[in-house]
């Protein structure tokens, strides 16, 4: 189940100075102090949210170390007749923060709604992220600059989707100016073809000129008739100009509707139309992509002639996935072997090379791939090392920082708005702030920042620490922290569960983020669904916890632990398999497992949702961290498995009776 969160950042400075700017900064205010004014903060700081700056005064906010986010309000509320100096001052006052970002992109986005286009240039630092702001960044460059303006809005129409609003005023220019003319637009319509964007295509295919009607019946005719394709004749638009982008966006739109019609087609027009290398790659992939998801066999002599030319990882791992559900073990060697270098060194894929040279009668170069794969942290590496009787390599980096060194960190005024952020509750501004400078920070400041949220159990903050900076993959204590120990102890011993198995659930469902709420509905640590919630909590006696209820950490456990234990009873106990149920439904795993091909490392292969197949080995691999760290570090006497999950058939058998 996916973690909620919010993802959007900025393009951001170093962090490096916040030391410089901490040395200067106003002294810490006393406990009593620093009550009463986050008191009067909060207020201001919710009035001018709402826009009622009448009610906020200067003095409510005045010295306070988030004196900028009431700032921010108030201004953004001016635009768009705040001067852009009023902006510029602004973003300059606050470029070791978030705001300053944002307060640009608002001045952007309001000026330009409001065409002071002199005013967006004025502001504007460079092309800038959003496409609304680009196009008001654009639209306002074309009296300055038009050979830039025209570069970048041909740019922005060269999509198969809908744009902004903000938009239609540039491109009606570029249109007025023949910059934007016929070819573009059936550019842009092929693009909108490819993506099954036909509302777009319709509205495209009406500003065509009549010099493109036949072009435009074309594509509607190929539409409605797939078969048509190799029949519309062999010159699309004025001087045979749309061919190309013609037959690349209707092979594509073949291919997600039926794959060996599209390789069908795109045999016989290879052979009398041209097309780029760049075309032939993408119509090849997707023709690639889609057989192999629907099991096209009788494809794969084709497919494996066309897959060496990909580049994409995906379509050879679908390719290996359907050689190891046919026990196709020469297949499964030979597309591991063209595998892009990353991928192929993955432990993953070195497992099942190993696997395949081992059935093959290969088992001296059977063993060097199996020890390629126990090199590494992974579920298949922890399975490699197993197979050769040698320990876990964990990777795993150490790094430690003084208290002094914890006290300087803790005067950064970034750090110093976060705490004054999660004392007033603004946990959502806190999370911003505190990503804005890990993104910023250098790898050692990132570091000392880490560090920092673990003595501080800032635990949520301290794992999306770990994924916000380039290089703390191996940072295993700060990515995997003992958040909320004692109630996994409590109610893992209680439900008689795995408690390192519960916390490798909670953190790959939710990171550690007890407020962590899916797009499906999913709440808290063990992101539980609210009819899961409902029904486990009528079984340990506490009833409906209700939406906020499940959000408290210890009840989330409490029922999350209960669940597992039940999804494990009903698979003899079996981890791997209640991991896939918890993830994705038992029903589902009871279906896997009525066709399932016995070993265990089949059915995990097998599983055919990705997300779950993900899920169930990285369940496994953070259990083993978890472990591990426990035991200061050390992977003695830890295992992936247990021998009756190792050795056990997987089949209905697996399944308890009910």
């Amino acid at each position: 189940m996916p973690l909620a969160l919010l993802r959007r950042f900025t393009p951001l400075r170093r962090l490096s100075p916040l030391v410089a700017i901490a040395a200067m900064s106003l002294p810490l205010l006393t406990s009593a102090t620093a009550q009463a004014s986050d008191s009067t903060l909060s207020a201001a700081l919710d009035a001018a949210r709402r826009g009622d700056a009448q009610s906020v005064s200067e003095s409510a906010y005045r010295g306070h170390e988030l004196s900028g986010y009431v700032e921010y309000y108030l201004l953004r509320e001016r635009l768009p007749h705040a001067t852009p100096q009023q902006v510029l001052d602004y973003i300059a006052a606050n470029a070791d923060a978030p705001m300053g970002d944002w307060m640009r992109e608002q001045a952007i986005l309001r000026y330009g709604r409001a065409g002071r286009y002199d005013n967006v240039l004025a502001v504007a630092n460079g092309v800038p992220e959003s496409t609304e702001e680009q196009c008001h960044y654009y639209t306002a460059l074309m009296s300055s600059d038009p050979a830039t303006a025209a570069e970048g809005g041909r740019r922005l129409w060269r999509v198969g989707s809908s744009q902004p609003d903000a938009c239609n005023s540039l491109f009606a220019t570029l249109r007025n100016n023949g910059q934007i003319g016929d070819l573009e637009t059936w550019q842009r319509m092929m693009l909108a073809w490819e993506n099954g964007e036909d509302g777009l295509v319709s509205y495209l295919g009406r500003q065509m000129s009549p010099a493109w009607s036949s072009a435009v019946a074309a594509q509607q005719r190929v539409a409605v008739t797939p078969s048509a394709l190799t029949s519309v004749g062999n010159c699309i638009g004025p001087d045979c100009a749309g061919n190309e982008n013609f037959y690349t966006a209707a092979l594509l739109s073949t291919a997600r509707s039926s794959s060996a019609a599209a390789l069908s087609a795109w045999q016989q027009l290879s052979r009398s139309q041209p097309f780029s290398m760049d075309a032939t790659r993408t119509i090849e992939h997707d023709i690639i992509y889609w057989g192999l998801r629907r099991d096209q066999r009788q494809m794969l002599s084709w497919i494996d002639t066309a897959l060496p030319r990909q580049t994409d990882p995906e379509v050879y791992e679908l390719r290996a996935r359907l050689a190891i559900r046919d026990a196709d073990w020469a297949a499964v060697e030979r597309t591991v072997g063209i595998m892009p270098a990353e991928t192929q060194g993955k432990a993953r894929w070195q497992y099942w090379l190993a696997r395949a040279l081992e059935i093959r009668g290969q088992s001296s170069t059977a063993q060097t791939a199996f020890a390629r794969a126990a090199g590494q942290r992974d579920f298949f590496g922890f399975v490699a090392a197993d197979r050769l009787g040698q320990p876990y390599n964990l990777n795993m980096e150490t790094r430690t920082f003084s208290d002094s060194e914890r006290a300087q960190v803790a005067s950064w005024p970034t750090v110093r708005r976060t705490e004054a952020l999660l004392r007033i509750g603004q946990d959502g501004l806190a999370y911003l702030e505190w990503i804005n400078a890990v993104k910023d920070a250098t790898p050692d400041d990132a570091r000392r920042l880490a560090d920092y949220a673990r003595h501080r159990g800032w635990y949520m903050l301290l794992v999306q620490t770990t994924i916000a900076a380039d290089d703390m993959l191996n940072a295993l204590e700060w990515r995997f922290p003992e958040a909320y120990r004692a109630d996994f102890m409590q109610w893992g011993q209680a439900n008689d569960v795995d408690p390192y198995l519960l916390m490798g659930i909670a953190r790959r469902e939710s990171a550690f983020n007890p407020r962590a709420q899916s797009p499906a509905g999913a709440r808290g640590l063990m992101q539980l669904m609210p009819g899961t919630a409902t029904q486990v909590g009528r079984q340990v006696g506490i009833g409906d916890p209700g939406p906020y209820g499940v959000l408290e950490p210890e009840t989330n456990i409490r029922l999350g632990s209960r669940y597992i234990r039940d999804m494990i009873n009903r698979y003899g106990g079996n981890r791997i398999a209640a991991a896939a149920a918890y993830n994705a439904g038992p029903q589902r795993v009871d279906q896997w497992l009525a066709r399932a091909p016995g070993d265990f490392d089949l059915f995990v292969e097998h599983i055919p949702f990705k997300e779950t197949r993900r899920y169930v080995r990285a369940v496994l691999e953070y259990r083993v961290v978890f472990e591990s760290l426990a035991n200061g570090g050390s992977t003695q006497g830890v295992s992936v498995l247990t021998p009756a999950e190792r050795d056990r058939r997987y089949d209905t058998g697996l399944m308890a009776r009910r």
